[in-house]
């Protein structure tokens, strides 16, 4: 079980490093960070799991965090790779529903959570507020179009290409990309549905072509 520490100084300036935090009013803003508490997690250490009781709004802050869930054959299946500062949650917020993916920690990781309880009795009298939550649902929404139509159109390189384009923009939440992703391959091959050896011999064409450079753990993006 994670455990809670306090937050640390500067936290704020660099939540708003996110397209969604640093757009919402500072009224919201206050409210969050006046409501959370920081967990820490080791590398494998699950911060909830899929079916689990929603437990509130998060952001990582620290590491990363492996989303996905592992089918009847075993199999593991990565939705979503999560790192400083990408907030998530919003989904179970707005429907009341268990959570529908495992979270595991990828390295050592932190995580920001506003309790739901809390939150909730906030929103409650600031109805106005949950307009800022349907905007970060909106946002992950665009994105799994943007999968949908990846999956069903284009080649192997290509669907890679996009994938780390959404890895660097943060699925959106940067303005300006990261040139390096932190990333191994055998995670890029679950979040695809391939194998490791399709998306290493893929890797090798883009970078054959100048579009990656590949170094250990981490893909550049030329």
């Amino acid at each position: 079980m994670p455990r809670p520490d306090a937050l640390p100084p500067g936290l704020r300036a660099a939540l708003a490093s996110d397209d969604w935090f640093g757009a919402c009013p500072a009224e919201l803003q206050d409210a969050l960070l006046a409501r959370s508490r920081l967990h820490r997690l080791s590398h494998g250490e699950s911060l909830f799991a899929r079916g689990g009781q929603a437990s509130g709004l998060c952001c990582v802050t620290a590491g990363a965090l492996s989303i996905g869930a592992v089918s009847a054959e075993g199999q593991p299946a990565v939705l979503a790779y999560l790192e400083p500062y990408q907030w998530f949650g919003e989904i179970s917020m707005i429907d009341e529903l268990p959570r529908t993916h495992d979270a595991v920690a990828d390295g050592d990781t932190q995580v920001l959570e506003v309790p739901r309880a809390g939150l909730l009795a906030w929103l409650e009298t600031h109805p106005t507020m949950w307009r800022e939550l349907a905007r970060l649902a909106c946002r992950k929404l665009r994105v799994a179009f943007a999968v949908l139509e990846e999956l069903a159109q284009l080649p192997l390189e290509e669907r890679i290409r996009q994938r780390l384009w959404l890895l660097a923009q943060g699925y959106g939440s940067r303005d300006a990309p990261r040139r390096r992703i932190r990333l191994g391959q055998e995670v890029l091959a679950h979040m695809l549905g391939v194998s490791r050896q399709s998306v290493n011999k893929a890797l090798k064409t883009l970078e054959a072509r100048g579009v990656v450079r590949l170094h250990y753990g981490e893909i550049e993006l030329l």
